[in-house]
């Protein structure tokens, strides 16, 4: 619960003075054993805890997916398993999971969109990373347009959409190989242009490092680089742009 919502529901009658004092005395977190859940992010952040699914046996999975679900009426995971997968479902469901990006999820379907987003990728390949960036995104409140296969071997491909990238508040550039989409686009928009590395590419692109190399040492003005294959710090990064970009016409 929200402490706005909480307030409301004293000011209303529908909640007692001391049943909001018992739900203000939680602890911050909420011990599990194997994991404390940051159950006060939301209020911190204005975002809930998400669960990072790769590495974590399906059975703690399990019951993080549970504990975060009945506290914040939704959850979101990344790097999901088949298994993890099955698993949430015959509990919950209305479990959603894509399997390009690996994101789990339960999402509430009240949930309104502001702003725009555009999420390019170089190419086809790199479509797994970009989905988990536009997906993160649009969980978090955000319109997001997706522009793919748009790499600079053919250029023409990128111009051609260039009004609909430029009227975004934020850009994000998912790219292996060499990773030039990102520069490309920061020479041509006034916005933020978010660089996503992928592992895509041959031998000599050290499953992403020559293309973060190549990002993190762009000559264009406003581009920022997260880490490779990291579509969710990107989906996140964009949304706190937009967030504030959205505060400031209200």
């Amino acid at each position: 619960m929200e402490i706005q919502e909480l307030l409301e529901q004293v000011k209303a009658g529908t909640l007692s003075i001391e049943e909001a004092k018992q739900y203000l005395r939680k602890e911050p977190f909420e011990e599990l054993g194997y994991a404390k859940l940051d159950t006060h992010r939301k209020l911190r952040t204005g975002h809930a805890e998400v669960i990072y699914c790769e590495g974590k046996s399906t059975e703690h999975f399990l019951e993080i997916f549970t504990h975060l679900y009945r506290e914040n009426g939704e959850v979101f995971g990344t790097r999901a398993s088949k298994e993890q997968y099955l698993a949430a479902k015959e509990r919950f469901p209305q479990t959603v999971y894509d399997e390009t990006s690996r994101i789990i999820r339960i999402e509430k379907n009240d949930k309104p969109h502001m702003g725009k987003i555009v999420v390019c990728s170089a190419g086809t390949a790199d479509i797994f990373v970009a989905e988990e960036a536009a997906l993160t995104a649009e969980y978090f409140g955000n319109y997001v347009e997706r522009i793919y296969d748009i790499g600079v071997c053919g250029i023409h491909r990128m111009l051609a959409n260039l009004d609909a990238i430029q009227s975004a508040n934020c850009i994000v550039a998912v790219a292996g190989m060499e990773g030039a989409l990102a520069s490309v686009l920061g020479g041509l928009v006034d916005k933020p242009v978010i660089a996503v590395p992928t592992s895509v590419g041959y031998g000599a692109s050290f499953h992403g490092v020559s293309a973060l190399l190549t990002m993190i040492n762009s000559c264009a003005n406003g581009v920022a680089v997260v880490n490779i294959d990291n579509g969710y710090g990107a989906g996140y990064m964009a949304s706190q742009i937009n967030r504030l970009v959205g505060e400031q016409h209200e």
